[in-house]
């Protein structure tokens, strides 16, 4: 019979008495949302641990009408770098000095020498850059956290990304690993803009990547705060209200099938 301990990931001793460096890709519906709740954890886990975080940000994206309302940014941040007026507007509010980079990843900083990264983009191909990247990498991040969403629904997963050194040891399949669809360069995809707040909330829920975010940063709390995660992600249909938890492990596809199943929702 397996035990609890068995079922549940934990953090690596290398992990204590430090800042726990994350690479934030996208700052957009679920990537601003991150950052902001980043600062709240930085908050916690100096109050309750002996770590801290150091985040860098990076988007190529910058602030226009059609993401007020759903994205944390105002009126007078239109026309500026998404990266920057977030970052900024977050190291004046808690005293921190976290970066921005107003580019793509990884062609505008190189993702080596990161604990984790965090993708919130909009395509497949970003995805998949991102994990080329990451396979080609001297000395790439321990965890990989995508998240994904559609319309009303979508899923945030945690992996480890496999390292030549470490090929041996048990770790989480990151996202391209669990769903090798994303890596199928023939799917076509869907990332036109939107131009008002109206069209944008046609094409997506206004709290669904609040949602999303929420419960992927309550991950990240368990697993950097109290040092370890009973489950890799969760699949979220807001329109059912229905969450069901990506367990752990997954390595048969058998229960994360199930999963997407119970939430009647596809990866996104």
């Amino acid at each position: 019979m397996q035990t609890d301990q068995a079922r549940r990931h934990y953090l690596p001793a290398g992990f204590d008495d430090r800042a726990i460096t994350i690479l934030l890709v996208g700052c957009g519906g679920n990537g601003a949302q991150m950052l902001m709740g980043l600062a709240a954890l930085d908050t916690a886990l100096r109050a309750i641990s002996s770590r801290s975080l150091n985040v860098t940000v990076v988007d190529d994206d910058n602030v226009t009408e059609a993401n007020l309302g759903r994205q944390p940014f105002y009126r007078c941040d239109i026309g500026h770098s998404k990266a920057r007026t977030l970052t900024e507007r977050i190291n004046l509010a808690h005293g921190l000095a976290w970066e921005a980079v107003h580019g793509r990843a990884p062609e505008a900083i190189g993702i080596d020498g990161f604990d984790m990264l965090i993708s919130c983009v909009d395509t497949a191909a970003a995805r998949r850059a991102l994990g080329a990247a990451l396979q080609t990498g001297r000395n790439p991040p321990l965890y990989w956290m995508d998240l994904g969403n559609r319309a009303g629904d979508g899923q945030y997963l945690i992996g480890c990304p496999r390292r030549t050194s470490h090929s041996d040891r048990p770790r989480l399949p990151s996202v391209l690993e669990v769903f090798p669809e994303l890596a199928d360069e023939s799917v076509a995809e869907d990332d036109a803009p939107s131009c008002s707040v109206a069209e944008a909330l046609e094409r997506q829920s206004l709290f669904v990547n609040r949602v999303l975010a929420s419960h992927a940063l309550a991950l990240l709390f368990d697993l950097l705060g109290r040092g370890s995660i009973g489950h890799a992600g969760a699949f979220i249909n807001l329109a059912g209200g229905q969450t069901v938890p990506i367990p752990l492990p997954f390595a048969n596809g058998a229960s994360l099938a199930a999963a997407a199943e119970h939430a009647n929702i596809l990866h996104s």
